[in-house]
């Protein structure tokens, strides 16, 4: 996802005269050949991302479209206040790039475990929240939030994602991409679990499941139409995401089925426990702790559809 985010940027830029990069002094392999390429535009605020955020809106203000970018936490969290004063206040035109959400440094502990932030950036006026699924869709969620006027954050892996589209797509903020149709239950998946989801919903649809799958790039604004359709259209929700269960694409969802009042829905959110990770390693194990396994995943889906069925057959006898 990160190659495909600065190759994006680097031809973005070289269109348009107001697009800026600024950094808080990382990242270097990658962030070289724009600072190279338009050294006018790039500016390496050093660490320090409460100024790097700063720099940003001001420039925002005065016209430019401006990329932040650091790795996990740092350009949200460490810089909330002048995310939220600076930014989303003033609707300056800044897009705030965390690479490596979810588990992805995950040898790195807690502080580098990004699994709040669609929550918390969720809950600010004007922002609008994306996370893409692959490399294809990075490349066009960057291109759409540069033309989206106003405070936008991009959530990206880390590097080496697999691409899960193996053609063009139809991308819009805001509007969910169907990757497979079905009658029985519907994924929804956002971020860097979509790859995960394909391989769940193509395991479930073997055992006789047939599953809709929805990603879920743009938390905010959610696609409610695409998920109201799918409660009633397959009568089974599970929502899928490398973050806290709390406040996320699961919480987003929740609130709209709860309010929906479209009758009752199976629903189950897959992600993260609200806790700091007492263990560290790879993505993977650490996906493979917290049940994010595609073996996991499959198994409680089935158990939790087998669940509905007994109850609704004893309510009927």
């Amino acid at each position: 996802m990160r190659g495909a985010f600065f190759r994006a940027l680097l031809e973005l830029a070289e269109q348009d005269e107001r697009v800026h990069l600024v950094v808080g002094d990382l990242g270097f392999g990658v962030v070289e050949e724009f600072a190279r390429r338009f050294p006018k535009r790039f500016l390496n605020a050093g660490v320090a991302e409460q100024n790097m955020t700063g720099i940003a809106a001001g420039l925002a203000l005065s016209g430019k479209i401006v990329f932040t970018y650091s790795i996990a936490n740092f350009p949200i969290l460490r810089c909330l206040e002048q995310v939220r004063n600076d930014v989303c206040y003033h609707n300056a035109n800044v897009k705030i790039v965390a690479v490596g959400g979810g588990l992805a440094y995950g040898s790195l502990g807690a502080t580098h475990h990004a699994t709040e932030d669609l929550a918390i950036l969720r809950s600010l006026p004007r922002m609008v929240v994306v996370a893409p699924g692959d490399p294809v869709e990075t490349d066009a969620a960057t291109r759409a939030v540069t033309t989206h006027a106003g405070p936008c954050y991009l959530r990206l892996g880390r590097a080496g994602e697999a691409r899960v589209h193996t053609g063009g797509i139809d991308f819009q903020l805001g509007k969910a991409i169907q990757v497979r149709d079905g009658k029985d239950l519907t994924l929804v998946s956002t971020g860097g679990m979509l790859e995960t989801a394909v391989k769940v919903a193509g395991t479930l649809h073997r055992a006789g499941l047939q599953t809709r799958l929805l990603s879920m790039h743009t938390v905010k604004p959610l696609d409610s139409d695409s998920i109201l359709a799918a409660a009633r259209e397959t009568g089974a929700v599970f929502t899928l995401e490398e973050h806290s269960v709390v406040g996320g694409l699961g919480g987003a969802v929740a609130e709209l089925l709860a309010e929906a009042g479209e009758g009752v829905v199976v629903f189950k959110r897959f992600g993260l426990p609200s806790t700091f990770s007492s263990v560290v390693g790879t993505q993977e194990y650490l996906r493979a702790q917290h049940g994010l396994s595609v073996e996991s995943l499959e198994a409680v889906i089935r158990s939790t559809l087998e669940k509905n069925r007994a109850l609704a057959a004893t309510s009927r006898s």
